[in-house]
C-alpha cells in the first residue's frame, strides 16, 4: 500500500492539556487537537501555551495533528527575563 503524504503546517500552541495533548491553532484559525512525536517526548522538550509549532497531519483526519518540532522564535529570551540565560545543565541546583 502506498504511503500517504502528510500535511506539514506551523501553528500556535493555544491550550494544553492533560496527557501531553494540546489544542493549536494554525494559520488559517482551525483549532487542532495535537500530541506530541516520540523525539520530543524522549528529550523531555517543554511546550507551554503560546509556543510556535510544527504539526504533521494526516488527510483523512484533520482534526488531529503530531506536534514534530518546537519553533525557536525571538519570545525566547523573554521567559527568562532580561536577556538572563538558563543555567546550562538545567534545574534548581541547591
Amino acid at each position: 500500500m502506498a504511503e500517504e503524504q502528510l500535511i506539514e503546517l506551523e501553528g500556535r500552541v493555544v491550550q494544553v492539556l492533560p496527557g501531553t495533548m494540546f489544542r493549536v491553532e494554525l494559520p488559517n484559525k482551525h483549532v487542532v487537537l495535537g500530541r506530541i512525536s516520540g523525539k520530543l517526548r524522549k528529550n523531555f522538550i517543554k511546550i507551554i501555551a503560546g509556543d510556535q509549532v510544527r504539526v504533521e497531519m494526516d488527510p483523512a483526519d484533520v482534526t488531529q495533528a503530531r506536534i514534530v518540532y518546537r519553533l525557536r522564535g525571538s519570545d525566547q529570551r523573554a521567559r527568562f527575563g532580561n536577556g538572563a540565560q538558563a543555567r546550562p545543565g538545567g534545574g534548581n541546583r541547591r
